[in-house]
């Protein structure tokens, strides 16, 4: 027998049932349950009036979950339609912003993995050499603008009392650790003087721009402060850095003061003013392409940590490269440690106290130890002068994206 002209039975004979009833509702109310009875009569009607327009979809509902059934007569009773696919679909995009929003939680250990890659196979990032990495660092600085205002900025420069303490950290607490360590390797460790040299040479430079991310990362409405203390410890460096090499390791390096101003202007002030810009007259462009923004800045910064360490693998590599690696961490941990409690010491008493260590912690443990690496390879002969800066590039990024795993997880005070 064809399935087909049974269901069409069974549905015409449930239509002739649901017509009897409502005319038993029809003849027999009752004073006590006449609302009750008229809405069941409404209900029936509406499902009789159905049955007349559609028959074929009794054959459908038979096939079906009661779920999906209920969603067709509530679809002909003349309320919104649920569109469960498209739902679906938003919240599959939804998960997927939020995936790449969360990009930046994975920092530290992309870096450790980038690290790690580069000991084992240089190539992977000596493509990326150094023309490189002030575009690079130039974007990191335009992810920090797009996600701020130039109000954020102008309160930053409003507290000159800790710009000055972290400048202080920057140019006189981490030579003072530098020239220590420095001494210890010498003295103590009987290491050649070019080592000792170059590690007083990293804590002769300014502040690193990667310093401004990790506060980013950890402290956004301290990524302003940050960035202000750091342009102005590089923007001083020009005259700041040839007189602590000077008095620490007896030579005066003459710095490219206009090359610097340019750096300054390529690496922060142009990125940044580029983001302001952009998050001020463009919202939704800047909306659209902040999803966007966390993954890509996971992506240039293994690239900066990882293409100094391919490029200098022989130096890292070289007899005396796990002594300059322990004093280096030494000089590193010690310079965090400082800042953090120096900034504990002065700043105990504001709300702010715990970011403002963090922040000022960055900006005395990293350096720009690029430009050290850039002035032991053009000022000094020994190429054993470049090897503490070129462990600095690594070892100062690991550890500071590692504070960043550690401090993220605890709730920043405003």
């Amino acid at each position: 027998m064809n399935p087909n002209f049974v269901a069409l039975q069974l549905s015409m004979a449930k239509t002739s049932t649901l017509l009897l009833l409502r005319r038993s509702v029809d003849l027999a109310p009752s004073l006590s349950g006449e609302k009750f009875h008229r809405n069941r009569a409404k209900a029936c009607s509406l499902e009789f009036s159905s049955s007349q327009s559609s028959p074929r979809k009794h054959l459908v509902q038979g096939s079906v979950s009661p779920k999906f059934t209920s969603h067709f007569e509530l679809e002909d009773a003349g309320e919104a339609p649920i569109t469960p696919t498209l739902d679906f679909e938003q919240n599959k995009f939804d998960d997927v912003l939020k995936i790449l929003k969360r990009a930046n939680s994975f920092i530290p250990h992309i870096v450790l993995a980038s690290t790690v890659l580069a000991l084992v196979y240089p190539r992977s990032f000596t493509w990326f050499t150094t023309r490189y990495y002030a575009p690079a660092l130039g974007f990191l600085m335009f992810a920090v603008g797009v996600n701020s205002s130039p109000k954020d900025f102008m309160q930053a420069i409003r507290r000159p009392e800790v710009i000055a303490v972290g400048y202080f950290g920057q140019f006189i607490i981490k030579p003072i650790l530098g020239y220590i360590v420095g001494v210890i390797a010498v003295s103590l460790l009987n290491l050649p003087n070019s080592l000792g040299a170059g590690i007083m040479l990293v804590s002769c430079v300014s502040g690193a721009q990667l310093s401004n991310y990790a506060t980013f990362l950890t402290d956004p409405h301290m990524a302003p402060l940050s960035i202000v203390m750091t342009s102005l410890s590089t923007a001083t460096a020009v005259f700041v850095t040839p007189t602590l090499s000077l008095l620490l390791i007896g030579k005066k390096l003459p710095v490219d003061v206009i090359g610097m101003m340019s750096s300054i202007m390529q690496i922060v002030v142009a990125p940044i003013a580029a983001g302001l810009l952009l998050n001020r007259f463009l919202p939704s462009v800047c909306a659209s392409i902040q999803p966007f923004l966390p993954p890509l800045s996971v992506l240039v910064t293994a690239l900066c940590v990882g293409s100094p360490l391919a490029i200098n693998i022989n130096a890292v590599i070289s007899p005396f490269g796990l002594a300059v690696l322990l004093l280096i961490f030494g000089f590193h941990a010690s310079a965090f440690i400082a800042g953090y409690g120096l900034s504990g010491f002065v700043f105990y008493k504001d709300d702010d106290v715990k970011a403002l260590q963090r922040t000022i912690s960055y900006e005395t443990g990293m350096q720009s130890s690029l430009l050290a690496l850039a002035l032991a390879n053009r000022f000094f002969q020994d190429p054993l002068v470049g090897v503490p800066p070129a462990i600095s590039v690594v070892l100062m990024s690991l550890m500071g994206f590692a504070l960043v795993l550690l401090w993220s997880k605890k709730p920043s005070q405003h």
